[in-house]
């Protein structure tokens, strides 16, 4: 008596324990400095050499020396004296330091809530245009190309308190009475604000249609056969849309508000009454308050104490929206 084994249900039955597959030839092959040679790293590194040093001496050498000298006493010109951490401790101290932390988050909220929003809007609209949007969009960055010295002191002249100033004229058009601007510690932080909006806004503008032009156009048909106006599309396909964005362009923007210099410096100078006093306008008075030179021990302290926490608030941020700006 033969048995006969059919050979297509042999073929069905698996092993129950398959060997594991063979290692290839890259896993056993093991990267030596021979190999790396001859894989044409040593001339990776010869042709990223030049860039790598131009980096560290130019970018992270003054980082260290700025570290180094927030433990000393000096004004570049004596000789240093290691002070150790008195540096941190008479910034800490100073009762100036709450004020221009006050006003620099002041300016960041009024530079949030203003700044923020607008060059969103202007962008959408923008994006609406069916003729002349390359007109518009040069328009829009058009203060960009401004130079920003050049347009502070083009605003202090606009920003004229007398009733002749060109503002307080054109308020006088409406039955508006002139406003003190940059001379009263009321109106003069956010008419600094106002002119920082208008220099830096058309930036983000630009950002904002580059990534409109990403979004699907099925998405708009799509609402707009469930019936969506303008409004519910921005709120319910645009700003979803630009999601991602707008996470990244908020937190640049904390990051530039809470270094503001140029327009307290230029316009007001810190005035009036400290009004206008920044964390960025404070480091340059411990630096250059007279003509033989500050305390740049002082300086470099209040400095790294700011880098440190943008630092850490940029480290936050990115972990709490993580999820936000993905899903």
């Amino acid at each position: 008596m033969t048995t006969t084994i059919d050979p297509d249900a042999a073929t069905d039955v698996a092993p129950r324990h398959p060997s594991p597959p063979a290692p290839t030839a890259d896993r056993r092959r093991r990267r030596s400095p021979v190999t790396w040679v001859r894989g044409g790293g040593l001339w990776n590194l010869v042709f990223l050499a030049p860039m790598l040093i131009v980096f560290g001496v130019f970018s992270w050498g003054p980082i260290a020396q700025a570290v180094v000298m927030s433990f000393q006493k000096t004004n570049l010109i004596t000789p240093p004296v290691w002070v150790g951490l008195d540096n941190f401790a008479r910034v800490l101290s100073d009762p100036n330091l709450g004020t221009a932390v006050l006003n620099t988050l002041y300016f960041a909220g009024l530079a949030l809530v203003f700044g923020f929003p607008l060059p969103i809007l202007m962008a959408v609209l923008m994006s609406e245009v069916r003729r002349g949007k390359g007109l518009y969009s040069a328009l829009a960055y058009l203060p960009v190309v401004v130079p920003p010295v050049v347009a502070v002191l083009l605003w202090k002249v606009f920003y004229n308190a007398s009733p002749d100033g060109v503002f307080n004229t054109v308020l006088g058009w409406v039955g508006i009475p002139p406003q003190p601007w940059l001379q009263s510690s009321a109106t003069a932080m956010p008419s600094l604000v106002i002119e920082a909006t208008w220099a830096a806004a058309g930036g983000s503008i630009i950002i904002y249609l580059a990534a409109l032009i990403a979004v699907p156009p099925e998405l708009y048909d799509a609402a707009e056969v469930d019936g969506a106006g303008i409004w519910r599309k921005i709120w319910h396909v645009t700003l979803p849309q630009l999601r991602g964005i707008l996470f990244i362009m908020l937190i640049l923007q904390v990051i530039g508000t809470a270094q503001v210099f140029l327009e307290p410096y230029l316009f007001t100078g810190g005035g009036p009454n400290n009004s206008t006093l920044t964390v960025l306008l404070l480091i340059y008075r411990y630096a250059f308050q007279n003509s033989l030179g500050g305390d740049y021990g002082e300086a470099t302290a209040l400095s790294l104490m700011l880098a440190i926490f943008l630092g850490l608030l940029s480290w936050l941020y990115f972990k709490l929206t993580d999820r936000w700006s993905t899903n």
